[in-house]
């Protein structure tokens, strides 16, 4: 089936057909690098990420760029409690966040912009805005001027009125009107500037996606993406300042994943229960993250619990079991197109239904006849990295630690032996021992002809 994606400007899913033919543009809100990221964080990058892996399966030329905010209000607070440079402390939370990006398997996007590199390019937009009448300076500022553009609100399909009835707005003296939002603003001696037309100062955050969509993507995209909080107003000014200043329309399709809830309840700094992605590697592998943030449709809410990150390590055990079960076929190489898995995908990216039919492959895997396992090894295979999942060595999979783990490989394989030789000597009851203790520290042992397997539970 063709792929089809829901968009949030249209309100329902469409036939997804590029500007140009087999060239895709896709663009993601990165983060704004003051700490460590949480998993909601996470979310739209793993959501995209796996879009990504489908679009180049499509596609002959695609590029994915996923910016850095560093440079923001939230930076500099954290800098100046932390006694540190600005730029010291955003590289380091940068390096932070690809590691942890890295870790979920995520692929490194084509183009990684960062904010405070493209400060002449924001300047250009914010002039010919100026020159356009979709802008005006005051007072140092510059703010665009959102009752000049008529179909402000479309994105978010609100009108002015509710916009202001429903956002926390800055309601300032330099404002025309109150809905207006900055472009440029002016620092303080003691705050990071550059130089413009209108003073020393800085961007404003929505204009910085926009002039580093148009430089390294061009005036017109295929995909701009994030989670459903930037919707308004990140995406509804990106998008005015875009339209405005280029004169053509911005993105074709605009995509938004759900909000993660945590254990039922709205992830939030008031109630204290973010999960951080670091926190949580600590006790799973990455893996089981991105399982676990996969096993819902991407535009739903995400309940994210200890029970639904234990599910995913059982079904990942599940499906590399199949995986080492059939370790000495080799896997043929097949064409996943046709295929009910990859209908799931190109249906708005339902990887609840991928997921499951990934199960049946493994199920089949497991029934099969030696004739048939190589094509079905080779499925499995091949839709676990549309995933971002399998493709690991099983071994290594299930032996790898995880979190509170009190005993290493070491220990293990040296009870293995110790075992081994207590059975050849006959001294069973140390051979029960030996299992029993294991088991009582999550390792299960796996006896075969070929010798002791083991593996974590």
């Amino acid at each position: 089936m063709a792929l089809q994606l829901y968009n949030t400007f249209s309100g329902q899913k469409e036939p997804f057909k590029p500007l140009v033919e087999n060239r895709v543009r896709m663009y993601v809100c990165g983060p704004t690098v003051y700490n460590r990221v949480h998993i909601g964080n996470a979310r739209p990058v793993v959501v995209f990420d796996t879009l990504y892996r489908l679009l180049k399966r499509n596609f002959s030329d695609v590029i994915y760029a996923r910016n850095i905010t560093d440079i923001d209000d939230k930076i500099m607070k954290a800098a100046r409690e932390n006694g540190e440079e600005i730029g010291v402390l955003s590289a380091r939370f940068a390096e932070a966040y690809f590691e942890d990006m890295a870790a979920l398997n995520n692929l490194e996007p084509d183009v990684i912009p960062y904010a405070t590199q493209h400060l002449p390019e924001m300047i250009d937009m914010i002039e010919r805005l100026l020159e356009k009448g979709h802008a005006y300076a005051a007072e140092g500022h510059v703010l665009f001027a959102v009752d000049s553009m008529p179909d402000y609100g479309k994105l978010s399909k609100r009108s002015l009125d509710d916009m202001l009835a429903g956002a926390r707005v800055e309601v300032a003296p330099y404002k025309k009107y109150a809905g207006d939002f900055v472009l440029w603003k002016p620092s303080k001696e003691d705050e990071p500037g550059w130089d413009s037309p209108w003073g020393r100062g800085r961007p404003g955050w929505h204009l910085e996606c926009s002039a580093m969509i148009k430089k390294h993507l061009g005036d017109t995209i295929d995909i701009h993406g994030g989670g459903r909080d930037l919707t308004f107003p990140h995406h509804e000014n990106e998008r005015a300042q875009s339209c405005c200043a280029n004169g053509v329309d911005f993105v074709r399709y605009w995509m938004h994943n759900g909000y993660v809830n945590i254990e039922g309840e709205k992830m939030s700094k008031s109630l204290g229960n973010f999960r951080m992605v670091n926190d949580l590697l600590k006790q799973y592998p990455g893996e089981v993250l991105r399982f676990a943030l996969l096993s819902a449709h991407y535009r739903s809410e995400l309940n994210f619990s200890a029970d639904l990150l234990d599910q995913a390590q059982r079904s990942l055990d599940s499906l590399y079991g199949a995986l080492r079960e059939a370790e000495s076929v080799a896997a043929a190489g097949v064409d996943l197109s046709g295929s009910a898995f990859m209908a799931a995908l190109e249906d708005d990216l339902n990887t609840p239904i991928a997921i499951s039919e990934l199960h049946q492959i493994a199920k089949d895997l497991n029934k099969a006849e030696a004739a048939d396992k190589a094509h079905l090894k080779g499925m499995l295979l091949q839709a676990g990295e549309m995933l971002g999942i399998l493709q690991q060595d099983p071994e290594t999979w299930f032996q790898q630690a995880r979190g509170g783990e009190s005993i290493s490989a070491e220990e293990i394989e040296q009870l293995i032996a110790e075992r081994t030789q207590s059975k050849k000597d006959r001294n069973f009851a140390r051979a029960d021992e030996i299992r029993e203790e294991l088991k009582a520290k999550g390792v299960v042992l796996e006896d075969s002809r070929e010798g002791t397997k083991w593996r974590r539970e």
